[in-house]
């Protein structure tokens, strides 16, 4: 079931934070920035990841840190460009790729609740509807919670229902 919800996604009470990045993404700005911050193995461990595995758009990784929250991080776009120094745009088609995946993630790590921003919408530059139709084909029948928080409100604890 997914929820539309509101609020900090750093103060979830779900099992998983997922989110949209490119490969070797250097977690400048968004919500990256911020998992980063709090979670700081976290982008070592996926930028290791990245050269070990060599992932194409459409792969997840999942961090397990020490912390209750896991991330899973969704390749939604090729590597960064090293000239311009910022991470490639996400395509539509790996956003696709990637919900597919986090469906079968679901089922292997039989994950209790997920959380994420309207992935690959707000720096991303996909309008919203395109990806919300997606995330519903792909994720819709889930029978666990997927919380999509829709609007950011620091500090603010989103009501996550059946949790």
């Amino acid at each position: 079931m997914i929820y539309e919800v509101g609020g900090d996604i750093l103060r979830i009470r779900a099992e998983v934070i997922a989110q949209g990045i490119g490969v070797n993404d250097p977690m400048a700005s968004g919500l990256a920035r911020k998992l980063q911050e709090k979670f700081p193995g976290m982008r070592d461990q996926f930028h290791e990841w990245c050269e070990q595995t060599d992932p194409e758009p459409g792969e997840i990784c999942l961090w397990e840190g020490h912390s209750k929250t896991k991330i899973l991080n969704l390749i939604t776009g090729k590597a960064a460009d090293s000239e311009l120094g910022r991470p490639s745009r996400p395509e539509k088609i790996a956003v696709h790729r990637t919900f597919r995946t986090l469906n079968k993630v679901e089922a292997d790590k039989r994950l209790s609740s997920i959380a994420m921003p309207m992935v690959c919408s707000g720096i991303g530059g996909i309008d919203w509807l395109e990806v919300r139709g997606m995330m519903h084909s792909q994720l819709g029948e889930l029978l666990i919670p997927v919380f999509v928080y829709v609007s950011v409100r620091d500090g603010m604890l989103a009501s996550e229902p059946g949790i």
